[in-house]
């Protein structure tokens, strides 16, 4: 039986990765954050946590970072994910025994041939080379993870397209359709549940939620705790797909926001996690509520 007790985080003081290194420290993990030369967010982590600089793109320093450990979580954001074929191998080199890859979006297993699988498509190559380096060394195993769309993250920055101060939402379609969603510090639940049960994660891309949940649902919870009603507008997803297609085509990637949202909430859009396919049974990671999410969302924005 495969034991992990040493993890470092590559990226760790970002929006996610500060709530991974939380979790796991919680959870009792020794918990080193890589974070780049220069880095002045390192006043975000919790005391406990050691701190490391790393060159990205040296296989030499990120092999030195790695050594002594027994996981590597990467959480490195868009302009470095490429880089992960450098830490993959760097982490064989020092006898890392897991890599959790940047992934924890929407699946991206599954969207290889359309539009958005485009702007993905180095995350979908960096999972492909796991999958050829652990058939090479047996004592390499890698576990990836999709959670759907940040959904608390996703509130405080409008991206579901749900205004409470202005008492405005923009859907998509009938807005019934239901997608995946997790909300930042179940991500590092899952991370940790995943590590807790290495045995049953190795080689596998997983698939977990906080919960699914369609932008009608939230609108109905965000007017029964304001008691306001709020103005509803809609968009097709065709328009919205032929937008993010029309952007792509000129090497525009603010394209990822409409096809993400078409990926989301389009009407038969399919991208619920179903029980049969979600992870969270195995890695014990319970599901959370809705309703609790959107109340201390609008009690911190002031609007209830």
């Amino acid at each position: 039986m495969v034991s992990i007790k040493t993890v470092a985080v590559l990226g760790g003081t970002g929006n996610l990765g500060t709530h991974i290194v939380q979790e796991l420290l919680s959870a009792g993990f020794a918990v080193t954050a890589l974070t780049r030369e220069g880095s002045s967010s390192t006043d975000k982590l919790p005391a406990g946590v050691e701190v490391k600089t790393v060159d990205y793109t040296s296989f030499d320093s990120l092999r030195a970072a790695f050594s002594g450990q027994d996981a590597v979580v990467s959480v490195v954001g868009t302009t470095a994910v490429g880089n992960q074929k450098i830490a993959v191998d760097a982490a064989i080199a020092a006898g890392v025994k897991r890599f959790i890859p940047s992934e924890f979006g929407i699946n991206t297993r599954e969207v290889r041939d359309r539009p958005i699988g485009k702007i993905l498509a180095v995350k979908i190559g960096i999972v492909d080379y796991l999958q050829e380096k652990a058939k090479e060394n047996p004592s390499f195993t890698w576990t990836g993870l999709t959670t759907g769309s940040f959904f608390d993250w996703g509130l405080q920055l409008g991206i579901l397209g749900i205004n409470p101060k202005d008492q405005t939402a923009n859907i998509v379609d009938s807005g019934n359709e239901k997608w995946q969603a997790s909300n930042l510090p179940q991500i590092g639940k899952g991370i940790v549940g995943i590590l807790q049960h290495p045995d049953e994660t190795a080689n596998k891309y997983l698939a977990t939620a906080s919960f699914n949940v369609s932008q009608n649902e939230i609108i109905a919870i965000v007017e029964e705790l304001s008691g306001s009603k709020l103005t509803v507008t809609s968009q097709s997803s065709a328009e919205l797909r032929k937008i993010g297609e029309e952007k792509l085509a000129k090497g525009d990637y603010s394209a990822f926001l409409d096809l993400l949202r078409v990926h989301n909430y389009a009407d038969g859009a399919g991208n619920a996690l179903s029980e049969e396919k979600s992870a969270n049974k195995l890695i014990e990671l319970p599901y959370e509520d809705v309703r609790s999410t959107v109340q201390s969302w609008l009690s911190k924005a002031g609007a209830i």
